[in-house]
């Protein structure tokens, strides 16, 4: 929670503020898998969606627009889990109809996990 409220404090003021160097330094932080991963997360959302802003949410690399974060990474060390997450929030435009997967587990990204990624990140942000 220490780690979020410095965030918010960081962010305050400006809701297009470039965050990608304090994104770009956390997932430096991480090893092994969960580094690799967030690395190609972080280029296919740029390259998919670059409207969507990179900043840190919860301490892990997330991705949206006006201070809001559509998408998120979340590193399988980060909560000693098996793998790590690509997550969606509520504004991600990923509706189909009643019911729909807002998470995905990674345990490698492949070339078609890949394209499967990029079309998530184009339909989130609209």
């Amino acid at each position: 929670m220490k780690e979020r409220a410095a965030e918010v404090r960081k962010s305050r003021g400006s809701k297009t503020k470039d965050q990608e160097p304090a994104v770009l330094e956390k997932i430096a932080e991480l090893s092994g898998t969960d580094r690799e991963l967030a690395e190609r997360v972080h280029a296919i959302v740029k390259e998919a969606a670059p409207e969507l802003l990179p900043r840190l949410w919860y301490g892990m690399p997330a991705y949206g627009k006006g201070g809001k974060a559509t998408l998120f990474f979340q590193a399988a060390a980060k909560f000693k889990a098996r793998y790590a997450t690509l997550g969606f929030n509520e504004d991600a435009q990923l509706d189909d109809g009643a019911m729909w997967p807002t998470a995905f587990a990674l345990t490698e990204l492949t070339p078609q996990v890949e394209a499967r990624i990029a079309e998530l990140v184009k339909r989130a942000a609209g």
